[in-house]
C-alpha cells in the first residue's frame, strides 16, 4: 500500500494507451490499482482481510445506478456518441472508489495509522517542492488540460504559467493541498511546531497555481479551523503567510483581480451583435461573452457617434480592439467574394461599421466564469432537465463541466446524485461526530473534516471527485479514517494521538 500513497500523487500523468475520440487515456496507474484490487480479492477470498459492509451497499447502489444510466444512454436515449468512452467513464468510478476498502481493510491498529501517514507526509512533502522546482528550475510538467498536452509531452513552463506539479493541472494541484492545509495545521498543533514548513510549502503552491477558487476554499476552511480552536497566534501567522504569498504571485493578484471588470460592450445597431473588447496577452485573463442582465444593459446603450460627435466616455484601447476586429470580418467577407480592398476601403467600410454601434458600460465576468455560465453550468442542467432519473450517462456532456453537482445531476440523475452525495455525507457525519468526542486524536480528525469541506467548497466550479489523482488520494484517506474509526471501539484508550 505505500507504493499506491506514493505512485498515485507522484507519478506523472503519461498515456499508456489513448482512448480514440477523448483525450482520457488510460495510464500505468490504472494498470497497477488493477493489480492491486487484483490482491486485494484474493486477500478476501483467502479470508486475509475483512470487509468493511457497512459502507458497501451505498458503494454497490451508486456504481449499479452509474452503469443504469450508461445503459440508457447509450443503448436507449442515445445520449452517449461512443460506448467505449461511455464505458471507461462508468468504469473510472469503480476504480477511483474501491481503493476506500483496500484501506479500510489494512487498518487493524494506530500504528498502521501511523505508518500511512509518514509516507502521506512525505509525498506532500515531494509534491511541493517539485512544484518551487516547477516554478524556479524549470522542472518538467506533464498536463492533461487540453488534448495535445494530455499526449504526454513534457512541457518547461515559461513566467506566466500556472504550476501544477505531478499533477496533471494546477486545479488538481490546489485542489490536493487545500485538503491536506488544515490536517497539517492540526498536525502543527497538536504534535510539532516543524509540520508548519508543509504548510507554508503548500501556500506557496496553491498561490503559484493561481487557482482562484481552491484559494477561497482554502480560506473558507483554514481559517474557522483555527478560529474555532481559538488559535490566534498561528491565525495571524498564517493570514500574513497568505497575504505575503498571494501579493508574491502576481497571477493569482491579476486573476482575482480580473475576475469581474467593468469593460465598453459595443452593439451593431442593425444586427444587434455584442462586441465586448479583448487584449489577448499571456499575462492577461481575458474576458467573457457573458453579460449579466442583458436585455437592460443594452437598453441603455448609447450611440458611438451622435450627431457627428463622438462619444466621449470613449476607450481608446477599446475602441481600437473593436475596430481591429471590424477589419477582420471586413477581410474574411472580401475573402470570400474575391475581393481585393485597398486600405483606404478598408478604413472606410470599418469606419462606417464603427460609427453604426451603441456603446454601454457594464461588470463581465473572465472568460473562465462566463464559459461555466454560458455553456458548461446550462448544458449540464438541460441535460437533468431532459433526463432527470438517471440523467444523460456518463460522458454525455463532454469531458468538463466545472461543478460536481451539477455534472452528476445532468450525467446521473437524481438517483446517481442522491446516493453519491448520501456517501459523502455518512463519511462527513461519521466524521464529524468522531471529532466530537474529547480524545488526543479530537483536532486532527476535524483537520481531516475542514478539509473535507474544502473538497466540497472546491466542488462548486471543479470537477474535483473525476480528477483521478485527487479522487484516489480523498478515497484513500477515508478509507484510512473509516477503518481506524471503525476499529477504535475494540481498542483500550491510550493518551498517544496519531502524530
Amino acid at each position: 500500500m505505500v507504493g499506491f500513497i506514493f505512485i498515485i500523487p507522484l507519478y506523472p500523468k503519461l498515456p499508456f494507451r489513448m482512448v480514440d475520440y477523448t483525450y482520457i487515456a488510460i495510464r500505468l496507474e490504472d494498470i497497477y490499482v488493477a493489480f492491486i484490487y487484483f490482491v486485494f480479492a484474493i486477500q478476501l477470498i483467502r479470508k486475509k482481510e475483512w470487509f468493511n459492509f457497512q459502507y458497501l451497499l451505498l458503494f454497490v447502489l451508486f456504481w449499479i445506478s452509474v452503469f443504469i444510466s450508461f445503459y440508457l444512454g447509450f443503448f436507449v436515449q442515445k445520449t452517449i456518441v461512443i460506448q467505449n468512452v461511455g464505458f471507461l467513464n462508468s468504469l473510472r468510478r469503480i476504480e477511483y472508489m474501491g481503493i476506500f476498502f483496500v484501506f479500510a481493510s489494512s487498518v487493524r491498529t494506530r500504528k498502521d495509522v501511523i505508518y500511512y501517514l509518514r509516507f502521506i507526509l512525505a509525498t506532500i512533502a515531494i509534491v511541493t517542492v517539485y512544484g518551487l522546482g516547477q516554478k524556479y528550475l524549470g522542472w518538467p510538467a506533464v498536463q492533461t488540460m487540453n488534448p495535445e498536452y494530455a499526449k504526454g509531452y513534457l512541457l518547461v513552463l515559461d513566467a506566466w504559467a500556472r504550476i501544477s506539479s505531478t499533477f496533471g493541472g494546477h486545479y488538481d494541484l490546489a485542489a490536493y493541498l487545500i485538503f491536506f492545509i488544515p490536517f497539517l495545521l492540526a498536525l502543527t498543533i497538536r504534535v510539532n511546531k516543524w509540520f508548519y514548513i508543509l504548510v507554508l510549502l503548500a501556500l506557496s503552491n496553491i498561490a503559484l497555481s493561481a487557482s482562484r477558487v481552491s484559494y477561497g476554499a482554502y480560506v473558507l476552511s483554514s481559517f474557522p479551523f483555527l478560529l474555532y480552536f481559538r488559535k490566534w497566534k498561528l491565525l495571524i501567522i498564517t493570514i500574513l503567510a497568505t497575504v505575503g504569498l498571494t501579493f508574491l504571485s502576481s497571477n493569482l493578484t491579476q486573476r482575482i483581480n480580473r475576475t469581474f471588470q467593468t469593460k465598453q460592450i459595443f452593439i451593431d445597431k442593425t444586427t444587434g451583435q455584442t462586441t465586448v473588447p479583448r487584449r489577448l496577452r499571456p499575462d492577461d485573463l481575458p474576458i467573457g461573452d457573458y453579460i449579466p442582465n442583458k436585455v437592460n444593459v443594452e437598453n441603455s446603450a448609447t450611440d458611438v457617434y451622435s450627431n457627428g460627435i463622438s462619444n466621449i466616455n470613449l476607450n481608446s484601447t477599446d475602441v481600437k480592439a473593436v475596430k481591429l476586429n471590424i477589419l477582420d470580418e471586413v477581410r474574411t467577407e472580401a475573402r470570400k467574394t474575391g475581393r481585393v480592398l485597398t486600405k483606404s476601403e478598408e478604413d472606410k467600410l470599418v469606419d462606417e461599421a464603427f460609427r453604426n454601434m451603441r456603446v454601454v458600460s457594464a461588470v463581465i465576468p473572465d472568460i473562465s466564469v462566463a464559459t461555466r455560465l454560458q455553456v458548461e453550468w446550462p448544458r449540464a442542467i438541460n441535460a437533468f432537465l431532459q433526463y432527470p432519473l438517471f440523467g444523460k450517462g456518463p460522458s454525455s456532456i463532454t469531458e468538463a463541466t466545472d461543478n460536481d453537482y451539477l455534472r452528476w445531476l445532468g450525467e446521473f440523475g437524481l438517483v446517481g446524485t442522491a446516493l453519491f452525495i448520501f456517501i459523502l455525507g455518512k463519511l462527513f457525519f461519521s466524521l464529524f461526530f468522531a471529532a466530537q468526542k474529547n480524545t488526543p486524536d479530537q483536532i486532527l480528525l476535524w483537520g481531516i473534516l475542514t478539509g473535507f469541506f474544502g473538497l466540497l467548497i472546491n466542488a462548486s466550479m471543479i470537477d474535483i471527485f473525476e480528477a483521478s489523482k485527487v479522487a484516489f488520494v480523498f478515497w484513500m484517506i477515508m478509507g484510512i479514517i473509516v477503518g481506524y474509526l471503525t476499529n477504535l471501539k475494540s481498542r483500550p484508550k491510550v493518551d498517544r494521538p496519531l502524530g
